[in-house]
């Protein structure tokens, strides 16, 4: 873990904190270091949906009526 961590207080679901416990023994690793990881990669996955939705950002759009009237239109409705 890096030398300059920053602590915070963070209430757990008891079974959660079980689970956790538990995933921390078996992987021989601090609950810190796998909700470190778990944050990570979540937020990994924001940074990479806030990319997907630029590069869309020039596609038409169309309403939810129009998309209903479309599926209904080519017999999928």
């Amino acid at each position: 873990m890096e030398s300059q961590t920053k602590r915070s207080t963070i209430y757990f679901d008891p079974d959660l904190h079980r689970a956790l416990r538990m995933k921390s023994a078996a992987a021989n690793r601090s609950i810190s270091e796998i909700v470190n990881d778990a944050v990570r990669r979540a937020l990994q996955e924001d940074q990479e949906d806030l990319a997907a939705f630029e590069g869309r950002v020039a596609e038409p759009t169309i309403t939810y009526e129009e998309l209903l009237a479309d599926l209904k239109a080519h017999g999928k409705l």
